[in-house]
């Protein structure tokens, strides 16, 4: 979840502007009904975690203006206001295949601050804000990224074309210019996010009128366009790949600076033969039937209650109706179904995570009271169904235990000389390799369990014998997932029979029919195993495994100089040549 630490000097300050009283909130009263845990509170600041579903609580404006609902400390509007604009942003047709969510705003008049310092602050919590919607609804800029610069250092009206690696400017924190491609392999934040450009021959840039460069989006702004202690109007662009995360960002920009007095004007957005007016600050309207909050709080709630529920969470309650259009019988939760009630509620459009009416009534449950609902137990009752990944899962672990074996868990992270030259295998698919490898022991994700195994047997071979392990554990092979169930035996006084005797155990307790196995000896050197003691299992002709004694070559290469058997299954492929005894 991400982390917020919020001044208290300059919440007072931000809810003084907005009529509401400065006197210090006790967020303890609030902030964990609102589900944010508490990491840190002092006299100076409060350090919260915020769910990854309210990123309307990401900065020190929206969080002020979220207690004023709940605390009904001043007026809830579920709109945001937005001027007619006249400025225009133009974009070009080549965006389409690069970045094609185009958003822009205007905010003028903003209060930074009364002092340097409140000043300082206020820009330090608009990046920090800026940097946690990108993480979050941004998805590390790769759907939607944030561009805040000072309106009076350019001149609209802006373009958004596509340019060449080699044109040029002067990036935010730089002295000189920077070609693209310099900026993508030498800059801080063109070295960090260069992924998102990988593939492109022409990247996007917005110009000014004098052609100057404001922003390339979404690695880094142009210098000329920093915001200082001077600002006071501010042009706000978001580009990306997802509307709705664009969307959500630009409007959590907008109501964070309109909080501190800011004027919220439109900007028109004109391309491929279109024209639309950004942001939208109307409400969305939501159906929520009254039968569905009954069966979910397990109440019946008056207009009132509700209504007094909606506004401390930001909403408003419009009308509460009997249904005459829909369905004559629900299908769905969500369904109104004509002849019952339902309530008509509006909620912000910046409050993203409202997608269906179990949310709005998450909200109620919130503003009402989770110590207001009654206590009762659930009276819907579904029987659980294992999946049967799971029953074959539990029942080869079963069965290793029943041998005797002790079940380990490994890394999934390994290496190409452990999965493939120590073991004599080859590469058995296409290999998915790390691309920031933090050691030279983790490059890869693995192929085969039976690698790990044997490392861990290497890392406790000062224990005495014997030492018998198994693991059901994931192997990663052409980028898929795959299910591998793999064991090793360190003792004296077994081989190859013992082997042969924990495969056929497993076998037989998955519920083989063993006459439609076949144990086939496999080729000298394929494999780790020792010349006419390694055996490939079939079922009706398809692999599912192979086990025998491992070569003492394979385990001095590990460090291991006991002897070894051991072996592995697909288990997966056992579960689709093995029919299932329980159903």
């Amino acid at each position: 979840m991400p982390t917020i630490e919020l001044s208290h000097e300059l919440i007072r300050y931000i809810q003084k502007l907005n009529g509401s009283s400065h006197e210090p909130i006790d967020w303890s009263d609030w902030l964990p009904i609102m589900g944010c845990p508490v990491d840190n509170n002092n006299e100076d600041s409060i350090e919260i975690e915020v769910f990854p579903d309210r990123p309307d609580l990401l900065s020190h404006e929206t969080m002020a203006k979220a207690s004023r609902s709940f605390f009904r400390k001043g007026e809830t509007k579920v709109d945001l206001d937005v001027n007619e604009g006249e400025i225009e942003v133009i974009v070009d047709a080549s965006l389409a295949e690069v970045r094609p969510i185009i958003r822009g705003a205007i905010v003028r008049g903003v209060d930074i601050g009364a002092d340097p310092k409140q000043t300082d602050d206020f820009i330090q919590s608009l990046m920090d804000h800026q940097e946690k919607l990108h993480m979050t609804l941004g998805r590390r800029r790769r759907f939607a990224s944030i561009g805040v610069h000072d309106l009076s250092s350019i001149s609209p009206p802006f373009r958004v074309v596509t340019v060449p690696s080699d044109y040029s400017f002067v990036p935010l924190a730089e002295d000189e210019e920077m070609s693209i491609a310099e900026i993508l392999e030498d800059h801080p934040k063109g070295a960090e996010y260069a992924h998102l450009m990988e593939g492109l021959d022409r990247y996007p840039v917005i110009l000014d009128a004098e052609d100057r460069v404001l922003s390339f989006p979404p690695i880094i702004n142009g210098s000329h366009t920093t915001v200082n202690s001077e600002t006071r109007d501010f042009f706000i662009d978001v580009t990306g790949w997802d509307e709705r995360s664009c969307e959500a960002c630009m409007l959590l920009i907008c109501l964070s600076l309109s909080e501190r007095c800011g004027q919220v004007e439109s900007v028109k957005i004109i391309g491929d033969g279109s024209e639309i007016s950004t942001p939208r600050g109307d409400h969305r309207v939501h159906r929520v039937p009254d039968r569905l909050i009954e069966k979910i709080l397990g109440l019946r709630m008056e207009s009132t209650e509700l209504a007094e529920s909606l506004v401390k969470m930001g909403g408003r309650l419009d009308e509460t109706r009997t249904v005459t259009d829909g369905p004559n019988e629900y299908q769905r939760w969500s369904d109104c179904a004509v002849g019952e009630k339902e309530h008509i509620v509006s909620m912000p459009r910046w409050r993203s995570d409202i997608m269906h009416p179990v949310d709005i009534i998450e909200d109620i449950a919130i503003g009402y009271g989770f110590e207001n609902l009654p206590m009762q137990m659930s009276s819907l009752h579904i029987d659980a169904v294992p999946l049967k990944s799971s029953q074959l899962r539990r029942r080869f672990g079963e069965s290793m235990r029943a041998c005797g074996l002790q079940e380990v868990q490994s890394l999934t992270l390994s290496n190409e000389q452990d999965q493939f030259s120590k073991m004599r295998w080859g590469e058995i698919a296409g290999i998915t390799a790390i691309a920031n490898p933090i050691t030279s022991e983790h490059t890869i994700l693995r192929q085969s369990v039976l690698p790990s195994l044997l490392g861990l047997l290497t890392a406790n071979r000062h224990h005495e014998l014997p030492q018998k392990v198994y693991e059901l554990g994931t192997v990663v092979r052409d980028v898929k997932n795959m299910d591998r169930g793999s064991w090793a035996c360190a003792e004296v006084g077994s081989g190859f029979s013992s082997a042969k005797g924990i495969a056929q155990a497993v076998l037989r307790d998955l519920g083989a029919d063993l006459s439609d196995v076949e144990f086939n000896a496999l080729e000298p050197g394929f494999g780790p195993w020792i010349p006419g003691r390694g055996a490939s299992v079939s079922i009706r002709g398809e692999l599912v495994g192979e086990f025998g004694e491992i070569d003492p070559e394979v385990g001095l290469s590990f460090g291991l100089k006991c002897p070894i058997h051991a072996g592995e299954f697909d288990l997966e492929m056992l579960g689709k040549l093995i029919p299932d005894p329980v159903i």
